[in-house]
């Protein structure tokens, strides 16, 4: 009986220690295997960026009054000569609101004409004391108010005939019209915005520039194969945006900024001075930011440990980062969103 006992208890520890091996070999069998990518040596000194071709000067084009579009005589895109028609708005309430003016005016002229009658008549009956030198002082207060007041409906008639050549909307400054919402029949007001005009002129590239990079003053915009043109910088957003974390600047294109089509994409070339911290290049697909800040993994003794780094300049397939790195040390370059500190993982060749 005593030896049976003993039996049992041999029988359960090997069947434990069968488990544990097991179980450590399941571990062994599911560690991921995991793509690495070697830390090269970056060029700082150079940026390349892709940038908008936009107008120096950009106008939105509206109407000074209210009332309703009856026709429309531009299109987006159309190259429109200063002071070209471009919309033409129902007349039909101002040419009104001008003849009722008019008569305004007409009834002011015929009342400072009756006013300044009366007084010359005052002044005769008052040299012969027959009215009060006070009733000629008002006759004579009276043709003051009705000369204001003819003053007030000519002013008011002068207004009402601007507002009614307001009706006809046209292109202040020779251009191209980037956009036409407005339409006909469309009842709009004063002030809102039926077209949008890109002045000719000088043009301008748009950038925008990491946060860790302030716009340089100068830059190069690869014009065709084999050419550069120089670029200066005009002017730079007073703060990062806080979304893309980018400074947007704008560059005056200094020679044949007319040939340039008007939101096209280029590509700019800038020369950026370097600093004591050594730069690295890395596969876009290395780094790995969930809303603590940009890091890349590494394997130490057969698991992934994170390491926090700072982004300088991105492309569509490579990253320049810096951080407490080498030259040459190996990184996870697939698939860093699904890792987790201390994961067991497997290098892969490159």
């Amino acid at each position: 009986m005593y030896f049976k006992h003993i039996l049992m208890v041999l029988f359960v520890v090997l069947l434990a220690g069968c488990d544990q091996q097991g179980s450590s070999a399941d571990k062994e069998v599911h560690a991921p295997y995991v793509r690495m990518a070697t830390l090269k040596s970056a060029d700082q000194n150079t940026l390349m960026l892709s940038g908008i071709v936009r107008a120096r000067h950009g106008t939105p084009i509206a109407f000074q009054v209210g009332g309703r579009i009856i026709k429309r005589q531009a299109d987006a895109g159309q190259s429109v000569a200063q002071g070209q028609v471009l919309f033409n708005m129902d007349q039909r309430d101002l040419k009104q609101s001008v003849q009722a003016a008019k008569a305004n005016v007409l009834a002011a002229e015929a009342a400072v004409a009756t006013a300044q009658a009366d007084a010359v008549r005052m002044k005769a009956m008052q040299a012969e004391n027959l009215v009060s030198v006070r009733a000629l002082d008002r006759s004579i207060l009276k043709v003051r108010e009705a000369i204001t007041r003819k003053d007030a409906t000519k002013a008011k008639y002068a207004q009402a005939l601007n507002g009614l050549s307001y009706t006809q909307l046209t292109a202040p400054v020779a251009g191209v019209l980037l956009e036409v919402t407005g339409e006909a029949g469309q009842v709009v007001q004063a002030g809102q915005s039926v077209a949008v005009l890109a002045h000719d002129g000088e043009r301008e590239v748009e950038l925008f520039f990491p946060d860790v990079i302030r716009p340089p003053q100068f830059g190069s915009l690869l014009y065709t194969p084999g050419r550069l043109v120089d670029l200066t910088l005009r002017e730079v957003s007073g703060a990062v945006d806080p979304e893309s974390r980018t400074w947007r600047a704008r560059y005056s294109v200094l020679q044949d900024g007319q040939r340039l089509a008007l939101g096209s994409v280029v590509r700019a070339k800038f020369i950026i001075p370097g600093d004591d911290v050594q730069t690295f290049v890395i596969p876009i697909t290395a780094l790995d930011e969930r809303g603590q800040g940009a890091v890349i993994w590494r394997v130490i003794n057969g698991k992934a440990q994170a390491i926090n780094i700072r982004v300088v300049s991105i492309t569509t397939e490579t990253a320049k980062v810096q951080g407490n790195l080498k030259l040459g040390e190996k990184v996870i370059a697939l698939g860093t969103h699904l890792l987790m500190p201390n994961m067991a993982v497997k290098e892969l060749g490159e």
